[in-house]
């Protein structure tokens, strides 16, 4: 009992807790993400995803840890890709490049939400421990919802930008793309690890957060210092 207790006074409870509502807003935006394709590939004629079980709000169904450790560590990541079969599209390109949009659009619509929701905490609820780690959350939940749209713009295979992109192309290099793009992921994944990505995609969500602030009322400089659990205890 005596060790159980020197455990837990030595714990750093508040970084548990940072890590907590990270992977928990992660995990969120990561679900939200995956299931907007499904839905929408399933709306245009598509079952696979139905098939697979990806219509559902379970979490694990749509897990990548790798990306969601990307998602934590660096505000940037992504899911499991939700199975899509274009052959059931009217206009197979056209259906892809909506699926696609999908996905980043539920992003940018959750970091909407998140502010709107911190916005009416930050004006209305009574200042405490749970309103400010509820006001944590939110943030988390904004910012990697904006990285998270964000970087799945960007037109490389296999990102949701790349399909968007590659409608415009003609079949043959279209479909050519689509063949290799496995080959890209172990690419992508270095560029991320290296931060070639950081500055242009920082500037970007910054300008994303400021604009969704200007809608809701919430204060960015707040947002921005409210993401952060360490920054919370100097408010307690």
């Amino acid at each position: 009992m005596g060790s159980i207790s020197e455990f837990a006074r030595h714990m750093d409870w508040w970084g548990l807790i940072t890590l907590l509502i990270s992977a928990v807003a992660a995990l969120l935006c990561i679900t939200l993400h995956e299931l907007s394709h499904g839905l929408m590939a399933y709306r245009l004629g598509d079952p696979t995803a139905k098939q697979a079980g990806r219509l559902t709000l379970n979490p694990i169904k749509h897990l990548d840890i790798i990306g969601l450790l990307m998602m934590v560590v660096v505000k940037v990541g992504w899911a499991k890709p939700v199975p899509v079969d274009m052959r059931y599209f009217k206009n197979p390109k056209g259906g892809m490049a909506l699926t696609a949009l999908a996905g980043p659009a539920a992003n940018f619509l959750t970091a909407l939400a998140a502010v709107g929701l911190s916005s009416a905490l930050w004006h209305f609820s009574p200042v405490g421990k749970v309103t400010l780690l509820l006001l944590c959350f939110l943030a988390n939940m904004a910012l990697l919802g904006v990285g998270m749209g964000l970087f799945n713009l960007i037109p490389i295979s296999p990102l949701d930008g790349s399909k968007i992109l590659f409608a415009i192309l003609p079949d043959r290099a279209y479909y050519t793309i689509l063949r290799y793009e496995k080959y890209v992921m172990g690419l992508l994944v270095v560029l991320v690890l290296l931060g070639a990505f950081d500055k242009p995609l920082s500037f970007l969500m910054v300008q994303c957060l400021r604009g969704l602030c200007a809608i809701t009322g919430m204060p960015l400089e707040w947002l921005l210092y409210l993401q952060d659990v360490s920054a919370i205890l100097n408010l307690l």
